[in-house]
């Protein structure tokens, strides 16, 4: 990815500077009147007060990595809230810089004041939420995502369709023709990070433990894990049940409401979490297992976002300390099952919110590295958001591009065979970008290294699956379209 270079700075600043960080005039935007915030929990004073502009977040904060721009990184942003505090009014250059930031955390890790600005970025998206009135073409397009991605049944529904249009190969016909490449960029990003489908095999509502029962878990099978990568969710059963759990998959499983709570449709992102809680107390599991990191963080979040709620409160928080993502679990409990030898060299792409919001960094390089056989890479940059962030790559889809096409060169760096994430966002990503740019590599979750492993799955079957199986980029894509229409 070639950037200009910012000379009074020597900061490179990348192709999209100019469209980010210049220009005020944002028509169709209306701000809130003074003051920015209302009553209901604005972003904390106290929390805002920990940031003494230190700049160790600055090399982490991937807007700023990008444009050099201090209103985009994260202590630019806390001034901007600062002063909403005080009654300063937003003007629609406040409500671009905060609705730039892809909430990955990263300046949370980085933080050594310890400031919560995921805290801070979660009550303050709430607030322009309720207050903004946005433009009508992102009103449309934000109702079009969050009316479809948090409904299982819905995606289920595209998934006939979708799969038709992959099997004629429709889209490279489309793409010939130069039909994708002249589609808005929300519309590109959605059909080039579309994966391949295959069949759906539904999962047992119970799969006992193999061998004695160590724990008895419930899977949160997640709204995109489990209609587009239905096969992790199956690796991660034959996993964990050969490990001596006994696993239970709920059925009527609703959306944990991550994608809503990331984007501040707070009542959205309730209603949903209420729905999870109600149905792993049926289930009645020890554990709660999530194999998508932003789902992972946001269960673990829940005892704070229902902290209004005296009924639900209590329960939330038994929730919270139930869940645990599939890697934290596993490294937990320690290996049951044999490992069969695996010669595969894996680059681990850590996704954000299992790095940054959970915490989680370590457990799953100790079982890549627990497997004979497998090497494992590390990628340069690690903590640089790959683009994906939720529905970011939607909703600013060409910033998106220039964040993929750094990590994809960072992962092309290490010379690994498969990388390897734990994330659907993540996957599709940076898979969509490493096609774009002609390089497509095998990608697979944690989880299904660990299984491929369990189950003696030669290393050769291993790198077709995970480079031409389900949930792999599909062929002729939008974006692979976009790179060659002029």
């Amino acid at each position: 990815m070639a950037n200009q270079l910012d000379i009074e700075s020597g900061i490179p600043v990348a192709r999209s500077a100019p469209a980010a960080t210049v220009g005020l005039g944002m028509p169709g935007y209306g701000p809130p009147p003074a003051p920015a915030f209302d009553t209901h929990h604005p972003p904390d004073a106290a929390l805002l007060a920990d940031c003494v502009h230190c700049g160790f977040c600055l090399p982490t904060c991937p807007t700023y990595v990008l444009w050099g721009e201090e209103m985009d990184s994260p202590r630019g942003r806390i001034d901007i809230m600062k002063g909403a505090l005080v009654g300063d009014a937003f003007d629609a250059s406040s409500v671009r810089h905060l609705d730039q930031c892809l909430g990955c955390m990263a300046c949370v890790s980085a933080c050594p004041s310890g400031v919560r600005y995921d805290k801070l970025i979660e009550a303050t998206r709430a607030q322009l939420e309720r207050r903004v009135v946005r433009p009508r073409a992102q009103r449309l397009l934000r109702a079009v995502i969050f009316g479809l991605f948090p409904y299982p049944r819905r995606l289920r529904v595209l998934r006939g369709p979708l799969r038709v249009y992959q099997l004629t190969r429709l889209g490279r016909l489309l793409a010939r023709a130069g039909v994708l490449g002249r589609l808005p960029a929300p519309l590109r990003a959605m059909e080039s990070l579309a994966p391949r489908l295959g069949r759906v095999h539904p999962l047992p509502e119970r799969v006992p433990a193999v061998g004695t029962r160590r724990r008895t878990v419930g899977l949160l099978t997640g709204c995109v894990q489990g209609t587009f990568f239905p096969d992790v969710n199956a690796a991660t059963v034959r996993v964990l049940a050969a490990e001596g759990c006994e696993v239970i998959v709920p059925r009527r499983q609703g959306c944990c409401g991550a994608l809503s709570s990331h984007a501040g449709r707070e009542p959205q992102a309730l209603r949903f979490a209420r729905h999870v809680i109600e149905t792993f107390e049926r289930a009645g599991v020890d554990t709660v297992v999530v194999n998508a990191a932003g789902c992972g963080s946001n269960l673990k979040d829940y005892a704070h976002q229902l902290r209004d709620e005296p009924g639900w409160s209590p329960r939330a928080e038994a929730l919270s300390a139930k869940a645990r993502d599939i890697a934290e679990l596993l490294d937990e409990l320690g290996p049951a099952a044999p490992r069969h030898p695996l010669p595969v060299t894996v680059a681990y792409q850590d996704a954000c919110h299992l790095a940054h919001a959970q915490g989680v960094r370590d457990a799953p390089r100790r079982l890549l590295r627990g497997i004979p056989g497998v090497e494992v890479r590390e990628i340069a940059e690690a903590e640089i958001c790959c683009g994906s962030a939720g529905t970011y790559n939607l909703l600013h889809a060409d910033f998106a591009h220039e964040l993929g096409e750094r990590k994809a060169a960072a992962v092309l760096a290490t010379g690994a065979e498969i990388m390897v994430t734990a994330n659907p966002g993540c996957w599709m990503q940076v898979a969509t970008t490493l096609a774009r740019l002609g390089h497509r590599m095998p990608v697979a979750h944690t989880v299904q290294i660990l299984d491929a492993s369990l189950r003696g799955v030669p290393a050769d079957e291993l790198r077709r699956l995970a480079l031409d199986g389900p949930g792999t980029v599909a062929t002729a894509t939008a974006a692979t379209a976009a790179a060659t229409t002029p």
